[in-house]
């Protein structure tokens, strides 16, 4: 079953985001399997994420790697992410 992750980044700049998707890709971690759409969007100094996925289990195999790269560049969530079963997607 799909899910959607919302996450909560404290302050989160483009600066910290873009140092962590470089880290990422370097790693051969982005963008990771199991991840059909990830957006980030928000004000500037005040970003958040939302990502859909194919199955919990792909997602938290790639939080294991994730979490320590986002802590590496200073960027923190207010709480853990929000998830929830998708319903249904509609592409344009």
């Amino acid at each position: 079953m799909s899910i959607v992750v919302r996450f909560s980044p404290i302050a989160l700049t483009a600066e910290k985001y873009a140092e962590a998707t470089r880290v990422l890709t370097n790693a051969g971690e982005w963008p990771p399997a199991g991840c059909d759409y990830h957006v980030c969007f928000g004000l500037a100094g005040n970003l958040m994420v939302s990502e859909i996925w194919n199955s919990r289990e792909q997602f938290e195999a790639f939080g294991t790697r994730l979490m320590p790269i986002l802590a590496a560049a200073g960027i923190q969530l207010a709480s853990p992410p929000d998830i929830f079963e998708v319903h249904n997607v509609v592409k344009g």
